[in-house]
């Protein structure tokens, strides 16, 4: 892991290590590109709808949960029904809990087909997720930047451009000081995976 410097317009930023890590080959090129074209095929992939506005768009994005058989997950106030581990994200939930030390109970799988998918500024904050989470989180295929902005400076606002293959830890307070989006883009982008491994403490087994 390496302590993560961002860039922006005005000014040199540094994260401390308690809030992000990032490994920018924690896959080399061949696995993360043989994994991505496994996932593409194989995901049972769906597109979910959220309330704007008391009015219900379809969510920018494809997306599938993987975890333990038989479990329903509670988060945010919704029920997820989840699909079972496949080897491929076993073995990925393996490594990266022995390089990092944390534990992982599921994965979000976030499918952008291209520049005009993303996902709007937000905080993992549920309380499924513990007070001070740990999220650790893949990217595959186009690299595409990750914004972050102070929750009371909105100026403080800085972008990361997550390469194929690269390892990002969220944890300690970010969540609570920090959103994250991935923006819409003008330019001709490539299909990106993103897999958000997650411990998610309220577990309830299906009927």
């Amino acid at each position: 892991m390496s302590q993560l410097s961002l860039f922006n317009s005005d000014e040199y930023f540094q994260f401390p290590e308690e809030l992000l890590e990032y490994t920018e080959h924690f896959l080399d090129a061949k696995k993360a590109s043989k994994l991505e074209k496994k996932l593409l095929e194989t995901t049972p992939w769906k597109q979910n709808t959220q309330k704007i506005y008391n009015k219900t768009v379809q969510t920018p994005r494809l997306t599938a949960w993987y975890g333990n058989a038989g479990k329903s997950y509670h988060l945010g106030g919704n029920e997820f029904m989840v699909n079972q581990w496949s080897p491929e994200l076993l073995n990925l939930k393996k490594k990266i809990e022995k390089a990092t030390g944390y534990e992982f109970n599921s994965v979000l799988l976030n499918l952008y087909r291209d520049g005009n998918d993303s996902v709007a500024w937000h905080r993992d904050k549920e309380s499924e997720l513990g007070n001070r989470p740990a999220i650790a989180s893949v990217s595959l295929g186009q690299v595409r930047n990750f914004d972050f902005r102070k929750v009371d400076d909105h100026n403080k606002k800085h972008s990361l451009p997550l390469q194929h293959g690269s390892l990002l830890i969220m944890k300690g307070d970010l969540q609570l000081h920090w959103e994250h989006r991935i923006a819409k883009s003008a330019q001709p982008l490539k299909p990106r995976i993103n897999l958000t491994f997650r411990m998610i403490r309220e577990i309830s087994t299906l009927l």
